[in-house]
């Protein structure tokens, strides 16, 4: 309980969450699909505006030459 628990406090899960409802919904309704993919991308948009990253992220600091 605690791993999905966990998992849900991050961001990517509701992403990802959101790209599976999305596509499930372009497939269960065809003849909606512009605003069931509009409407996807704008829920990814507000979780990334809105969901805080966690403190322990790791973070690449190498330059690719």
């Amino acid at each position: 309980m605690k791993y999905i628990l966990d998992r849900l406090s991050e961001p990517s899960t509701w992403r990802g969450a959101v790209s599976l409802a999305t596509a499930l919904g372009v497939k269960l309704r065809p003849d909606l699909m512009e605003a069931i993919i509009s409407a996807g991308l704008a829920l990814m948009g507000a979780i990334n505006v809105f969901r805080k990253e966690p403190t322990n992220a790791a973070v690449d600091t190498t330059v690719a030459k």
